[in-house]
């Protein structure tokens, strides 16, 4: 059985994958900070397959070393490592030029420091040819007002990838931008507004359970890479 750990796995495109994967009969470890929700992904997903949910921050290096002991715990082999887990920052986003440096590094450490650090720690559990996902943004690559907090982490977190694909050739090592999806957060950055027009998080999945079955080189990949439909 493989085995998938999924951060920010209790609802948007961390559930939908997970439910996708839970299908599919893999064995998942889950987390979230939302630790109600968190128990209501479990309890759907129980009567499919094997699967540990742990509530708590990714952002905090005790909490990283609470899903390595559900790995070992699993059999001490990691198949497929999806660091989906983010934060936008400050809501209304504000232009940078107002924006508090304190909560930048808050968003620094959940969506760059905290995806390194969960590498490090499960990197000796990662079967030969696994893969890792780190959930990037077209924020990391294009100029958008007001969205220079979240963009900055992603285009970091998108050289991090990078990077550790060039130093780790026997992993699979994606940055993954998933495109606009009718998510939670994406409403946070828009309070008040209608996103009924986005995509459901669930469109997503297939491009990367294809991403996951195909497993192309590592690098920087957008949905239309996949042959899906761009979003």
């Amino acid at each position: 059985m493989s085995t998938a750990l999924i951060t920010g796995g209790s609802r948007g495109l961390g559930r939908a994958l997970a439910t996708a994967l839970a299908d599919r009969g893999w064995r998942l470890i889950l987390d979230a900070r939302g630790a109600d929700a968190l128990a209501d992904v479990v309890a759907d997903l129980s009567a499919r397959t094997t699967v540990v949910g742990i509530p708590g921050d990714i952002s905090d290096p005790s909490h990283r070393h609470d899903l390595l002991e559900a790995i070992d715990a699993a059999g001490g082999r990691l198949d497929l490592l999806v660091n989906n887990a983010s934060s936008l920052g400050p809501t209304p986003l504000p232009p940078l030029s107002e924006t508090d440096t304190d909560a930048f590094d808050e968003v620094l450490v959940t969506n760059v420091i905290a995806p390194l650090g969960m590498f490090q720690l499960v990197a000796g559990r990662l079967a030969l040819g696994g893969v890792v996902i780190n959930i990037s943004s077209d924020a990391a690559v294009e100029a958008y007002p007001g969205w220079g907090v979240y963009g900055a982490s992603k285009a970091a977190l998108d050289q991090v990838s990078a990077v550790l694909a060039a130093e780790n050739p026997d992993l699979l090592i994606y940055a993954l931008d998933p495109g606009d999806m009718r998510t939670r957060m994406h409403q946070d950055a828009f309070p008040g507004e209608d996103i009924s027009d986005r995509p459901e998080p669930e469109t997503v999945v297939p491009a990367i359970l294809t991403l996951i079955d195909e497993r192309p080189p590592s690098g920087r990949l957008r949905l239309s890479d996949l042959g899906a439909p761009a979003v």
